[in-house]
């Protein structure tokens, strides 16, 4: 799912290019706390029992805009961003072509100011917290790691 932020309203988007802002609109209403002009690349998730719950994710996307609503007010959802695609500051603008430890910098940067349930997923550059991660979130229903070399440009 995309993020992205406008003048006046924040902007959703499945993998597949479908908006869906109308699904999560909690996190479009944080989204709004974020500079105007900012595309940010991450995933709805739903907490549910101290586990990440992809059926209820899934079932709020796939749903209609009345039952996500009322989807949205029994299990909240979060946005875990793990990219910034476009930075609001023009000098900036788009980061795809930026090495990977840059765009990192200004995702944190950006979200500095930004609490839950907007967050940067953590990151690490020691394989063996790695693995520990890998090992220990698995229980929390955490299914994998996003891996990204640090000179490399996003790949989409």
């Amino acid at each position: 799912m995309s993020h992205e932020t406008h003048h006046e309203t924040v902007v959703l988007y499945a993998r597949s290019g479908r908006v869906v802002t109308q699904h999560w609109m909690g996190l479009a209403v944080a989204g709004m706390e974020l500079r105007p002009g900012t595309v940010l690349d991450g995933e709805a998730v739903i907490w549910r029992d101290g586990r990440l719950d992809f059926a209820a994710a899934q079932s709020r996307a796939e749903s209609s805009t009345t039952r996500a609503r009322a989807l949205a007010a029994r299990y909240p959802a979060s946005y875990i961003c793990w990219d910034v695609l476009q930075h609001p500051d023009p000098a900036i603008g788009d980061c795809r072509h930026l090495p990977y430890t840059e765009r990192r910098a200004f995702l944190l940067e950006l979200l500095a100011d930004v609490g839950p349930p907007v967050q940067a997923t953590p990151a690490t550059d020691d394989r063996d917290v790695a693995v520990l991660w890998y090992d220990a979130l698995r229980e929390q229903g955490i299914e994998g790691i996003v891996c990204k070399r640090g000179g490399a440009g996003y790949l989409p």
